[in-house]
Order: C-alpha cells, then structure tokens, then sequence
C-alpha cells in the first residue's frame, strides 16, 4: 500500500523535471535563433582581451572566439563602478578544437541571474538553464563572467 502511495509522488516529480528540462531548452533554442538572426559574428563586439581567436585553457575549446552584445559594450564603456552586469547581457563563446568548432556557449543575463546555454555547433542543445557544470566555474568571475572583468 505505501509503495503505490509513493508511485503517483514520483510521477509527479519525474513530470515536473521534464517540464523544466523542456522549459530550459525552449529557452536555449529561442536564444540560439535570437543570436544568429543577430548574425553576431559579424555585427557584435569582440570582448575584452579577446580581439580575435584566443587559446584557451577553459572546457569550453582549444580556442575560443568571444563575442559581446550591444548592452554589455554599452556596460563597459559607462565608466561607472559595476558590482553586476545588466540584464540583458550576452556573451557568446564559439569553442574549437584545433580548427574545428567544437561548441557554442552563449550565457544569457535574465531577471533573476543568468541563463546558460551550450549547443553543437549545429544548435542542438546540449544543456541549459543554470547547470551546475556552468556555475561551479563561472561563480569564481565577475557577476559570473569569467572572461574578463567589469570596468
């Protein structure tokens, strides 16, 4: 009798993760579609220290490419003291192995903290949301940015 009890709590429970999972990756596509309409290889700003393909000792490639929105090149030429990025902040990483793509990462400021999003450099979805893979790294940068500081 209290093993039939528990059957309907953890169906409940394995629902109400895949509900999320679906969320999170709902939102990782709607962002992977966002940058690319923004073609931001071509259009967004090179972050700082990174002017072009950098090597990289990070999970994320041998090289990366580093790339900035509109809103955190607007955040770094302020001049004001920052203790956060704003919302609305996105920063790509394109990862490579050697001259081959390797990954993308995008991470994405919302209401609340950040959103993460890795893909197959194709925009299949690896993982999203707020992945402890991501933030057990991240949470030692600024705001949770490591690759460069705030101004």
């Amino acid at each position: 009798m209290l093993a039939t009890m528990k059957l309907p709590r953890i169906l409940l429970a394995v629902v109400a993760l895949a509900a999320c999972r679906n969320q999170d990756e709902a939102g990782a596509e709607a962002l992977w579609d966002e940058v690319h309409d923004a073609d931001y290889q071509a259009t967004w700003a090179r972050a700082p220290g990174f002017p072009g393909r950098t090597p990289s000792s990070a999970s994320h490639g041998d090289f990366v490419d580093i790339y900035i929105n509109d809103v955190l090149v607007e955040a770094l030429a302020s001049g004001e003291k920052l203790t956060a990025w704003p919302e609305g902040s996105v920063i790509v990483k394109d990862g490579f192995t050697g001259e081959h793509p390797r990954l993308v990462a995008i991470m994405e400021k919302r209401e609340g903290g950040w959103f993460w999003a890795e893909y197959e450099p194709t925009g299949e979805v690896d993982f999203s949301g707020e992945p402890r893979v991501c933030t057990k790294c991240h949470d030692a940068g600024a705001d949770y940015v490591r690759a460069f500081g705030f101004p």
